[in-house]
């Protein structure tokens, strides 16, 4: 079987395209797709993710359109003839990235639509006429809606991570896409593992499909070591520093389960003095696709994101990826560790095993990848320092010893108490000389303090110093002027009634 690119029969652009980009030898499932897709046959192809699916697929494709190649401006003269479908927004832009680089020297238009993102400039390539369509389902369906893109005249079909579009519920959404497509028409879908659903789709969709695979279902690939280790949750971001620096990586994925876990886990690691970088759903496009050109030019160390980073994503020279939580799914968890040792390089897989369901989840990957898998316990160096630490912080703890050293030889006395290394200067208050003094017993003869020394007068009335005295108020008459008429009340029984004098009411008149 052919195993150079030079022995393939492609055509001389995209021979030269391969060339420049450096492709010598194919991938096992290059070699075993490429012959089938150039003769029109409908493929299922599985293989181990980072083995070079894209270029499979992408290569006989565009030779087979190089017929349809034109210099015309015209956008009828380029309709969409390939179609790729993909599952995230990174993963197509991906792709796409690579068709322009294997079609640089033809006249053959690309595009690539999704979510996210603006949609006028998509429209406006869209209307100018593109050959390969790149798209994620949702936002195709969109420009389908607004009849921004005609798929009548579609010849080739590539469903790429085609397990992952059905995980995340868009099968639906490809059924729809399916039925504007013609009868009649070259189906590829590539997977890197295949289940039951996978097989239903292909027996719906596909036409005698020829099944590659490369590699056994669901394996991981053998050039990756796979570490797993016993962390209690607390520790599991000691454990990543201490894996790092006893390893001595550079850059790195780092996994969690959760778009809250991924924005908490980044900002810690970015305050321990890593330069950090988060990738989840809740992030906009921009910022998705900054976090990676960062992370591709090195100026990012760990780029910490969800499973939405974990299907395709090619980036070269990747050592090592951390799941510091276990996936859900097992398959997820050969999908992750597909990031690192890709194109045959080597890699390090390293899994932080917790409390909670962690137990059950390994044993779901042991069935999975059909391999024992070995929990071991990770020593930590307990003398490390676990918070950021700059010159700044260096220079505090020197002068802080330095001043320690010449209080404990009595040649300085320190305005300044350093109790712990992160702990705030504390200010000496000064000593009051009256708790200096010994204890002075009372006289005796001394009458207690609380006895009076002086007596109030026999006639006077004492009043509390607390009892306010009252306010006084102008009135118009004063009490003793007010006239008092004695009334007599004839006694009505055998005895009288004693005699009490009347009360003169606000109106003057008696009662």
């Amino acid at each position: 079987m052919t195993t150079s690119f030079s022995n393939l029969s492609l055509a001389d652009p995209l021979a030269r395209a391969v060339a420049e980009m450096g492709y010598e030898s194919m991938t096992p499932i290059q070699a075993q797709a490429i012959p089938v897709v150039m003769t029109g046959q409908d493929v299922m192809g599985a293989a181990q993710t980072g083995t070079g699916k894209t270029a499979a697929f992408s290569l006989p494709l565009l030779h087979r359109l190089l017929k349809h190649e034109n210099s015309s401006t015209s956008p009828a003269r380029h309709p969409v003839r390939a179609l790729v479908l993909l599952p995230t927004r990174e993963l197509a832009d991906q792709v796409a990235e690579q068709i322009k680089l294997y079609a640089k020297y033809t006249q053959l238009r690309s595009a690539v639509v999704f979510g996210g993102m603006d949609m006028k400039p998509q429209t406006a390539e869209l209307k100018r006429g593109v050959e390969v369509l790149v798209a994620t389902p949702g936002r195709l369906l969109d420009h389908i809606e607004a009849k921004n893109a005609v798929l009548n005249q579609v010849e080739y079909v590539v469903l790429d991570e085609a397990d992952r579009m059905l995980d995340i519920g868009f099968l639906p959404d490809l059924q729809r896409i399916l039925s504007y497509l013609p009868k009649q028409r070259t189906t590829l879908l590539f997977s890197a593992t295949f289940s039951p659903e996978i097989k239903r789709l292909a027996g719906s969709y596909l036409q005698n499909p020829v099944t590659i695979e490369v590699a056994r279902s669901n394996e991981t690939a053998a050039n990756v070591e796979q570490r797993f280790y016993a962390v209690r949750d607390e520790q599991k971001r000691q454990a990543l520093h201490q894996v790092l620096r006893t390893r001595g990586i550079k850059q790195a994925f780092v996994f969690t389960n959760s778009k809250l876990g991924c924005a908490r886990l980044a900002r810690a690691l970015e305050h321990d003095g890593l330069r950090t970088a988060a990738l989840h759903g809740d992030k906009s496009q921009d910022e998705r696709l900054k976090a990676l050109e960062a992370f591709k030019k090195g100026e990012v160390d760990l780029l910490v994101c969800t499973d939405v980073a974990a299907r395709g994503l090619d980036i070269k020279d990747v050592p090592a990826v951390f799941n510091m939580d276990i996936p859900f799914n097992a398959e997820d968890y050969v999908h992750r560790i597909g990031r690192t040792g890709r194109a045959g390089a080597s890699g390090l897989a390293v899994n932080f095993v917790g409390g909670n369901n962690d137990a059950k989840l390994v044993a779901d990957i042991e069935k999975l990848i059909h391999k024992k898998i070995d929990v071991e316990t990770l020593a930590f160096d307990e003398d490390r320092p676990r918070a950021r630490h700059n010159e700044g912080h260096r220079l505090y703890e020197r002068q802080g010893q330095e001043r320690r050293e010449r209080h404990a030889h009595g040649s300085e006395v320190p305005d300044r108490v350093f109790e712990s290394r992160y702990s705030r200067p504390v200010r000496q208050v000064p000593r009051d000389p009256f708790f200096d003094q010994p204890y002075e017993a009372p006289s005796t003869d001394a009458a207690p303090s609380w006895e009076a020394t002086v007596k109030p007068p026999s006639g006077a009335r004492s009043i509390s110093a607390n009892i306010k005295p009252k306010r006084k108020v102008a009135a118009l008459f004063s009490a003793d002027a007010a006239p008092k008429v004695p009334v007599t009340v004839p006694a009505t029984g055998p005895a009288a009634l004693p005699t009490q004098p009347a009360q003169t009411g606000s109106d003057g008149l008696t009662d």
